[in-house]
């Protein structure tokens, strides 16, 4: 097998914007705000579909049903789907204040205006009490927990972790397969005239009041003989670190479970399986388990994300 580059499938939002089109180059449909590139999706909703060599023009899922050892590896699937979902969010305005029941997130600044914050958790000494109270009252904004952020920031949110992202904000999400999203409060928005609905009822079972107040995740860059890395995330659900390589650098890797590459800034080139793929800002790639020896070079100075599922214990 070889390195896998997909077609980015754009969703529309009230809240988005055009940065996909201005800051990633992306060709955006026109006059619409698009808020979410889902790069690397097996969902039922939104199956990415292969941009290159033999597999051309099939989906991820059907790789995973027809070559599912040589995709994953040691790497398990979720309930048959790819365990893992990226997208890039473009945020012109407050995105809802939401909860996801079953997934874990990790979210990576690329971009934000003075100001941009990122909402994550709730205040210290919130109760149940007072948020159903917020919640009557249409105050819920208030009780959250607020970071001004800046480009390269990095949080994670667990399952149950209330969050919303502020205006003037880009970001790649990284996430465990799951897209059910509860929506709590919506900012007194209205879409053509109406609010959008809430699930406040269904966010309520599953919030995490304990979330409260998280903080940015605190990492810094180190250097080794090759390249410089900082851990970003490390659950059962996933792991991401994110590394940076001088113009011409390379090594080599022998994977054992897919390995998500996602470029945050300069050229990255994988080369496996008689294929080279040449990423660049926003660009993503999935590099399948099998792919045996791989090359990993920079074009440039280069940052660039490494997402890859747990491998399974013997």
């Amino acid at each position: 097998m070889y390195p896998l580059i997909f077609h980015p499938a754009f969703s529309q939002k009230v809240w988005g914007g055009r940065r996909l089109e201005t800051i990633y180059g992306k060709t955006l449909p026109s006059q619409v705000p698009i808020g979410e590139s889902w790069e690397i999706s097996d969902r039922p909703e939104v199956e990415s579909v292969v941009a290159n060599g033999a597999f051309a023009g099939k989906t991820l899922h059907w790789l995973l049903e027809h070559h599912h050892d040589g995709l994953m590896g040691k790497a398990r699937d979720i309930n048959g789907r790819f365990p893992i979902l990226v997208k890039i969010l473009d945020v012109h305005s407050n995105i809802s204040v939401q909860v996801h029941p079953e997934k874990m997130e990790m979210w990576l600044v690329t971009y934000s205006e003075q100001g941009g914050q990122l909402y994550t958790g709730l205040k210290k000494g919130i109760t149940p009490q007072m948020f159903n109270t917020a919640v009557e009252q249409g105050n819920v904004g208030s009780l959250l927990h607020s970071n001004p952020v800046q480009a390269e920031d990095a949080i994670s949110i667990p399952p149950g972790g209330i969050h919303s992202i502020g205006a003037g904000v880009m970001l790649f999400e990284i996430q465990q397969n799951s897209d059910t999203t509860y929506r709590v409060y919506d900012w007194d928005r209205k879409e053509t005239g109406e609010s959008r609905p809430l699930h406040v009822e269904e966010a309520l079972k599953c919030l995490d009041y304990g979330y409260q107040e998280p903080q940015l995740i605190q990492s810094k860059f180190s250097r080794n003989k090759i390249l410089s890395s900082r851990f970003l995330f490390n659950d059962p659900a996933f792991v991401c670190d994110e590394y940076q390589l001088k113009r011409d650098q390379h090594f080599y890797i022998n994977n054992i479970v897919p390995i998500i590459f996602g470029v945050v800034s300069g050229e990255l080139t994988v080369s496996a399986g008689g294929e080279t793929v040449s990423l660049k800002n926003g660009e993503f790639c999935l590099l399948p388990a099998g792919a045996g020896r791989t090359t990993i070079k920079a074009g440039t100075t280069t940052c660039y994300l490494m997402v890859q599922p747990q491998a399974e214990e013997n």
